[in-house]
Order: structure tokens, then C-alpha cells, then sequence
């Protein structure tokens, strides 16, 4: 199952060496210069060193970034938040104010329909149970008819 140790001299095989190539390096072409022409000839300055040596060249007057604009106490962005959350709470009221309203009429509708209920009950009942009294018009109580040929004989 296992291979057998051999005691003896290690087995020679032949080895390929690769060496590594090393890529030649890339020199990136600089753009070419173009020259343009100043808007202004700048004025020449003349600077005497404390050695006694004049240095000339051109007065360069120095970039002024732009002034900042003063900041707000209380920033923009927080103002406008606060006052969605104003808004918010006013909407929030007439909201509530908006389902007590609905609730309050509801009720109100509830009641109205339950006293015209109870208001046309007791006029049906009145006039079922008070018909025990004639106060007029006519009975008829048929005992006994007979129909003949369509016609009623009462």
C-alpha cells in the first residue's frame, strides 16, 4: 500500500530552469510644449540682493483664493428640517382633529337614525294596536261568498 523506503542515492531527473525576462521599461512621450501668449505683459521687477547681485524677472502677484461666504449661524439644511417637523406636527393635529370630527358625526348620523327608527316604530304601532277603535270608514265582514262566473255575490 505504502511504497518501500529505499535507502540509497536520491533518484536524478532532469530539470528545466526558466529564467525570467525582464520587459524592457516604457518611457511615456511628453506632450509637446505650446507656448501662448500672456492676456498682459507682466511688469519686470529688479531685486538687489544683500550680496550686491540684481535678480530680474517678472513680478508675480499672488493667487487670492476666493473670499468665503459667512456661514449662517444655524445651517440651511437644519432650518429646513425643523420646519417639515413643524409642518409635520400641524398636519399631524388637523389630522386628529379631522377623525374626531368623523368619529363625532358618525355618532351624531347613529343617533339620528336610531330616533327615526324608534319615532316610525311607535307610529306603526300606534296604528296597529289603536285600530281597535273605529273612528270611521266602513267594515264589511263577509261571512260566506260565492264566486260565479267572475262576478262576486257577497
Amino acid at each position: 500500500m505504502y511504497p518501500d523506503h529505499t535507502h540509497g542515492a536520491p533518484v536524478q531527473r532532469a530539470v528545466e530552469v526558466h529564467q525570467p525576462i525582464p520587459y524592457p521599461p516604457t518611457v511615456a512621450i511628453p506632450a509637446p510644449f505650446v507656448a501662448v501668449q500672456p492676456g498682459a505683459v507682466p511688469a519686470v521687477a529688479s531685486v538687489v540682493l544683500p550680496d550686491g547681485r540684481v535678480v530680474t524677472g517678472y513680478a508675480m502677484s499672488p493667487v487670492q483664493p476666493e473670499p468665503v461666504a459667512a456661514k449662517p449661524a444655524v445651517s440651511r439644511a437644519a432650518v429646513n428640517v425643523a420646519l417639515g417637523g413643524v409642518g409635520f406636527l400641524a398636519v399631524c393635529g388637523g389630522l386628529l382633529l379631522l377623525t374626531t370630527f368623523i368619529a363625532a358625526l358618525t355618532a351624531l348620523i347613529t343617533q339620528l337614525i336610531t330616533l327615526a327608527a324608534v319615532i316610525f316604530g311607535g307610529w306603526i304601532a300606534v296604528q296597529i294596536f289603536g285600530a281597535n277603535r273605529h273612528g270611521g270608514g266602513t267594515t264589511v265582514n263577509i261571512r260566506r261568498a260565492v264566486i260565479k262566473r267572475n262576478h262576486f255575490h257577497g
